[in-house]
């Protein structure tokens, strides 16, 4: 099983994962993208989707249009972990790659 960070070790990734912040109420961190159209918002949850299978950890999302809401946290784990330092990590470098900042 996966520890969960810190408080410390979390403040401290999220100071380096742009445009993530901790949600209010739970031990977990969130970010909103905002992509052009829809079809572009698809294309990143299904290239993130495929990053999140393969490392067995996947996100709570929900698409509305052209934007993209996500919470991590690992469950078993009972609050932020490395995992989901990563898949923030990966999901930020995929938005970067559709123009996403």
């Amino acid at each position: 099983m996966v520890e969960r960070l810190s408080p410390e070790a979390r403040k401290s990734a999220l100071a380096e994962l742009s445009g993530w912040s901790e949600l209010s109420g739970r031990e977990a961190i969130q970010r909103t993208f905002t992509f052009k159209d829809f079809n572009e918002a698809f294309g990143f949850m299904s290239r993130a989707a495929l990053v999140a299978e393969k490392n067995d950890h996947h996100p709570e999302w929900k698409n509305v249009y052209r934007t993209v809401e996500v919470v991590l946290a690992t469950h078993d784990a009972g609050g932020v972990t490395r995992r989901d330092i990563d898949l923030a990590k990966a999901m930020n470098a995929i938005a970067r790659q559709l123009g996403v900042t």
